[in-house]
C-alpha cells in the first residue's frame, strides 16, 4: 500500500518524499495535474465567501451560474440547461428521471459492458452480472444493445424513453464509438421519439482532445452527462440539456428532481477554474499530439493493441497477470497505472492533460522496462 501525503501536476509524494507520476489522474479527475495553483485560489476564494447554501433555486449561487455560463459558451443551443449534482452516478439517476419524465415512458436502453455508476438506477444498466445480481431487485425495464452494432437497433422503438451510450466506452478499454453507430443510433432516436443520451463522464473536459468526445462525430445528445474532471479535483456531477426538455421535472411532481449538495459553491468555483485554465492555456491543441506519441512509443511483443483516444488510451496485454506484474513494477519504478472494470488484460494510460512531450517518453520508457 502507498500513502500519498502531497501532489502537485501530474505528481504525487509519499511521506518519505519518493515522487510518483500519476498516469491515470485519478481515474480522469485531475485532468489539469493535482494542487493546480488556479484551482486552489479559486477554492479559497470561495470559501472565504461561504461554503454551503440551499440550492434548490431560491437563491441565485453565483457560482453555479458562473460555472454553468462558461460550459454553455463551449456547448450547443441543445445543451444549455445545466443541473449540479454531487458525483457521476447520481447525475446519471436524474437522467433516467428526466427522460421518464419527459417522454412519458419507462423502457430504457443501455449497451453491454458500459459503466455508468453503482447506484442502484445506473446499476441497472451495468449488463455484467457479476456486478450487479448481489444487489437484485434492480429497476426492471432495462435492454442492453451491442456497442457498435447496427444490427441491433431494432431493440429502440417508440416505448424507448432513453438509449444511454457513452461516445468511448470506457471500462473495457477506451472503445471508441463509430461514427456510423453514433449516426444510426441518433437517426433511430429521432424516428422514436427517444432521449438519446451520452455518459462523458470520463471523456468530458477535455480527455479526448475536445471539451466533449460528442464534438468529434458532430452528434449532438438530447442530454448530456459530465463529472469526474468538471470539479478540478472537487466532487460534482451536472446532467445538461434543452430549455424544454428540462422543464419536464419543473413540476407534477414540484421539484422533480432535489438535492442538498449538488453544485456546491466551492466545487461549482473549482470546475470553473479548471475549465478556464483549460481553455485559456489552449491545453486541447496538444493532446492529439500527445496521443501520437504515446502510440509511436508503446511498441513492444507483450502490447497487442493500444485503444481509445486523447489521453484515454488502453495498452492491451495478454492476461491479467501480465497486467498485475506491470503494474508493480511500475510503480516499484515510480509510475502509477491502473486496469479496467471489464477488461483486466489492458493497462489504463489517462494522465493529466498538462504531461509533457518528455514526461510521456520518460513514462513509456519505464512502462517499457517494467514490460520486460
Amino acid at each position: 500500500m502507498y500513502e500519498f501525503v502531497k501532489g502537485e501536476g501530474i505528481y504525487l509524494y509519499n511521506k518519505t518524499g519518493n515522487s510518483f507520476i500519476d498516469l491515470i489522474s485519478g481515474i480522469a479527475v485531475n485532468n489539469i495535474g493535482h494542487n493546480n495553483p488556479f484551482v486552489t485560489k479559486a477554492i479559497k476564494e470561495q470559501v472565504d465567501r461561504y461554503s454551503h447554501q440551499m440550492v434548490y433555486g431560491e437563491y441565485i449561487i453565483a457560482p453555479q451560474v458562473e460555472l454553468a455560463q462558461e460550459l454553455a459558451k463551449h456547448l450547443p443551443e441543445q445543451l444549455q440547461k445545466f443541473y449540479f449534482l454531487n458525483s457521476g452516478s447520481e447525475a446519471i439517476e436524474g437522467a433516467m428521471k428526466l427522460a421518464k419524465r419527459h417522454t412519458r415512458r419507462t423502457k430504457i436502453v443501455a449497451m453491454k459492458n458500459a459503466y455508468h455508476g453503482s447506484t442502484s438506477g445506473s446499476l441497472s444498466m451495468m449488463s455484467n452480472e457479476y456486478y450487479s445480481k448481489a444487489f437484485r431487485p434492480l429497476l426492471p425495464h432495462i435492454y442492453f444493445m451491442d456497442f457498435n452494432d447496427i444490427h441491433s437497433l431494432d431493440i429502440i422503438d417508440t416505448e424507448t424513453a432513453a438509449v444511454f451510450l457513452e461516445p468511448i466506452q470506457a471500462e473495457v478499454g477506451y472503445i471508441p464509438a463509430t461514427l456510423d453507430f453514433l449516426t444510426k443510433v441518433r437517426e433511430k432516436c429521432n424516428e422514436t421519439g427517444t432521449l438519446l443520451i451520452f455518459d462523458e463522464i470520463q471523456t468530458g473536459i477535455g480527455r479526448s482532445g475536445k471539451l466533449y468526445a460528442f464534438e468529434h462525430y458532430q452528434i449532438i445528445p438530447d442530454v448530456l452527462v459530465s463529472a469526474k474532471a468538471l470539479g478540478g479535483g472537487m466532487p460534482i456531477g451536472a446532467f445538461i440539456s434543452s430549455h424544454e426538455i428540462m422543464q419536464s421535472i419543473v413540476d407534477n411532481p414540484i421539484l422533480g428532481h432535489i438535492t442538498t449538495f449538488g453544485g456546491h459553491p466551492v466545487c461549482c468555483a473549482a470546475g470553473n477554474a479548471s475549465i478556464k485554465y483549460i481553455i485559456e492555456n489552449k491545453l486541447l491543441n496538444s493532446v492529439s499530439k500527445k496521443e501520437k506519441l504515446f502510440r509511436d512509443l508503446l511498441v513492444h511483443p507483450k502490447i497487442k493493441n493500444v485503444t481509445g483516444k486523447g489521453l484515454m488510451l488502453a495498452a492491451h496485454l495478454d492476461s491479467f497477470e501480465e497486467v498485475e506484474r506491470t503494474m508493480q513494477r511500475c510503480i516499484e519504478r515510480g509510475v502509477i497505472i491502473d486496469w479496467f472494470l471489464y477488461n483486466q488484460n489492458a493497462l489504463r494510460i489517462s494522465p493529466p492533460l498538462i504531461i509533457t512531450e518528455d514526461e510521456i517518453k520518460k513514462v513509456c520508457e519505464i512502462l517499457l522496462i517494467a514490460l520486460d
